[in-house]
């Protein structure tokens, strides 16, 4: 396929670049079948005759172009005379000054968007493709950049530019550009579309402009509609966070050298009007994370709940389970996660919408279970898999974030970040049973293992990335660093050599055990003290990774998690870990039969806690656990305010799922039609309910607690083998506390 361009330019915030407009009129004699094959750097929008046709927003993918250009395919009927294809290029990744701390303004890929077209008839033979002969004129959109907006003219639009029949003598040709290096391949991630629209649910006048409020975070664009006046401007800047008198912006990018110049457009959309009459506009090239929208250039008139819609976009993601309860704290947590995961998946997980927008590799490594349970994200996991896989560099190492231009491999990255190399495929292999990412993989991950051999010191142990990352204590993680990466090399480890044997790479596989041995020994002779059974750091995220991960084992476990309690305890059961010891601690807990504990350290109100960001006004889950301080005026504020949407603290819906409902799909990683419900009867809870769409169908498992009794409802797919094991404290009615069940009702009582 030939690459055009319509400049060779670069877009820059000192001069912008507008999107370029591409047609190509196609006249046949009959009407015809056939396939539009798009490819693009950059993103791209598509019309036929006028009539978009564009899969989604930002098509056709995110990704590295030295590494693979995504394209996509249009089934059409053209018909007899004249056709026009008509195409809108935005700058994405490819062109991206906004993505400058990560260095994407000058990622050896970068060039002015660039796209390849071919129109083929049903029986083979070729129609069209690009060439130097497309015509090409400057858009409306005079500026785009993916992070921080898009700025729009309407003076400039040119009526009837896809149509047949319009006049483009006067359209400069397209630019033939050089072929990008990566390999030409279709994308099979989910489209990104519209999930929902909301109204303001308030508008508040605020320094010469308005303030319209939302009522939630989210992650989309705002539809205007405006009956303006010839060149009336009007701004719309987002943010998370506005209190009454400040409009938050330093949490949604970065204080640095720039920031005079980047908080004047940061997050921000420009629209300039035409004039005659309503005009309609909603960006085409960006999205941006949101709450609230500082409004300028608008009249008190013009301040109507009409102006703004909230259109909520991201990947097209279904729901495949669920969880609701007796208390409305906890059914807002599992609101909250589901809310930040689905804002912040644009083809793959991202760690922020309103900031970043970058695939951090932890942030998604984290969730990918809870996602897993809450939703379908395996088609996108295995296209962005591929994306990882094509990052990992000549000695096996991985950035931190996917895609990069090269960034992130000297800081940002490690054992625990890499380990979404194994965490997707392994998840995906768990719930759905599927062997196909193992197998693209599978290269991949003994490239990775021998790296990390090269990477550890004398003793065995490892210490060369990021580690219990935003710890809730705000002083920088408890658990050293030799000891969180190389027990996250262990886990690796562990994780690679269940998939080999999965697929029958037996050699492999005893290699990756042979490894997991290996970082298992050198923790067991240089960070724990067996006399104590404390874990190095004594703190809590130390003791509860050791034991989620096999490091102790049996008298040695139990001895250590009675040092956890200690340390939970000294807290005043309180959290205090990091995302890596966040990820495990429940489940700990739940393992020895502290299930109660655990709920209780989620849904406390008190800092720090989850239930703590509900108190503080929380709509999607936070980057980190901040406390809320009065100044000396006796205002209050939140103290080390940072990212609003994160989602890597939402394993407590997996929690939910697996230790309160008690759905554990496929537990020993063999059979994905093997269920144990295992559930948790929370004291200060009267019910409980989860289910979760297996491959052999919907799992419902639902408590309720009356008169000292409990009764559990299951639902069980005919094709699984479930077996329930209850909490200690209560047997079935036959005196049993394990058994084989089916769907059906159960009566549990209390001994």
């Amino acid at each position: 396929m030939t690459f055009i361009k319509a400049t060779e330019t670069f877009n820059t915030f000192d001069a912008a670049v507008a999107a370029p407009y591409l047609r190509k009129s196609i006249v046949l004699t009959a009407e015809t079948k056939a396939t539009v094959r798009i490819a693009a750097c950059g993103f791209y929008e598509f019309w036929l005759n006028g009539k978009r046709l564009t899969k989604g927003l930002l098509a056709p993918y995110i990704s590295n172009t030295d590494h693979y250009v995504y394209y996509d395919e249009y089934d059409v009927t053209l018909s007899a005379g004249e056709n026009v294809i008509g195409l809108l290029l935005g700058n994405g990744f490819q062109n991206n000054p906004g993505g400058y701390i990560w260095d994407f303004d000058q990622s050896p890929f970068r060039s002015a968007p660039m796209v390849a077209v071919a129109v083929s008839a049903a029986d083979g033979s070729l129609l069209c493709e690009s060439d130097a002969s497309w015509k090409t004129a400057a858009s409306p959109i005079t500026a785009d950049d993916y992070r921080f907006g898009e700025q729009y003219d309407a003076r400039r639009e040119i009526p009837g530019w896809n149509l047949p029949g319009f006049d483009d003598s006067a359209w400069s040709n397209a630019i033939v550009g050089a072929q990008p290096k990566g390999e030409v391949r279709k994308c099979e991630a989910d489209p990104i579309l519209p999930a929902a629209e909301r109204k303001p649910v308030a508008i508040v006048p605020f320094e010469g402009g308005y303030i319209y409020d939302f009522g939630v975070c989210d992650a989309g664009v705002c539809r205007l509609t405006i009956n303006g006046t010839a060149g009336q401007t009007v701004t719309m800047q987002h943010a998370d966070w506005f209190d009454g008198k400040k409009f938050y912006l330093e949490n949604v990018w970065f204080v640095r050298e720039h920031w005079e110049r980047d908080k004047k457009i940061v997050n921000k959309d420009f629209y300039t009007c035409k004039g005659g009459a309503t005009e309609v506009y909603q960006p085409t090239f960006t999205y941006h994370g949101f709450r609230f929208v500082f409004v300028e250039g608008i009249t008190a008139e013009q301040a109507t709940p009409e102006l703004l819609t909230y259109v909520v976009l991201h990947s097209d993601l279904h729901s495949r389970g669920d969880f609701v309860c007796s208390d409305e704290t906890a059914n807002k947590l599992q609101e909250l996660t589901r809310r930040s995961d689905l804002s912040n998946f644009h083809y793959f997980p991202t760690d922020c919408p309103q900031r970043e927008k970058n695939g951090w590799t932890a942030d998604a490594a984290l969730s990918s279970e809870h996602l897993l349970l809450n939703f379908n994200p395996e088609r996108s996991y295995r296209q962005w898999l591929a994306n990882i896989c094509a990052a990992q560099d000549e000695r096996g190492a991985l950035p931190g974030i996917v895609p990069t231009g090269g960034w992130g491999f000297a800081w940002g990255n490690g054992p625990a970040w890499d380990s979404v190399l194994a965490y997707l495929p392994y998840f995906v292999y768990r719930y759905r049973g599927t062997t196909d990412m193992i197998v693209e993989a599978a290269d991949a991950f003994e490239k990775y293992l021998r790296y990390l051999l090269t990477r550890v010191d004398e003793k065995g142990l490892m210490h060369i990335g990021l580690g219990d990352w935003c710890h809730a204590n705000r002083r920088g993680p408890k658990a050293p660093l030799e000891l969180t990466d190389t027990v996250m090399c262990k886990d690796i480890a562990d994780k690679m050599a269940v998939m080999f044997d999965a697929v029958g790479m037996s050699e492999r596989a005893a290699f990756a055990r042979e490894c997991s041995a290996a970082y298992k020994q050198a923790i067991r002779t240089h960070l724990i003290d067996f006399a104590t059974m404390t874990v190095a750091g004594d703190c809590q995220t130390s003791q509860a990774m050791c034991i989620f991960y096999g490091i102790v084992e049996g008298d040695e476990a139990d001895r250590a998690f009675a040092r956890l309690l200690d340390f939970i305890r000294e807290a005043d059961d309180h959290l205090d870990v990091g995302v890596l010891g966040g990820r495990v601690l429940f489940h700990v807990l739940t393992a020895y039969g502290e299930s109660d504990l655990a709920y209780k350290m989620i849904v406390r109100p008190d800092f720090p806690s989850y239930g703590n960001w509900l108190e503080l006004g929380a709509t999607t889950l936070w980057e980190g656990f901040w406390p809320q301080r009065t100044d000396e005026n006796g205002k209050q504020f939140i103290e080390g305010l940072s990212s609003m949407n994160h989602h890597f603290w939402g394993d407590i819906s997996a929690w939910f799922i697996k230790c309160i409902a008690g759905i554990c799909v496929n537990p020993q990683v063999s059979d994905a039609n093997e269920l144990t419900i295992a559930p948790s009867f929370i004291a200060v809870l009267d019910w409980a309910e989860g289910w979760h769409f297996a491959p052999a169908g919907k799992i419902t498992s639902a408590w309720k607690r009356e008169n000292g009794a409990v009764t559990l409802k299951l639902g069980i797919p005919a094709a699984m083998h479930a077996t329930a094991k209850l909490p200690q404290g209560y047997a079935f009615a036959d005196g049993s506390t394990e058994k084989a069940v089916v769907s059906g009702i159960y009566e549990i009582r209390a001994l």
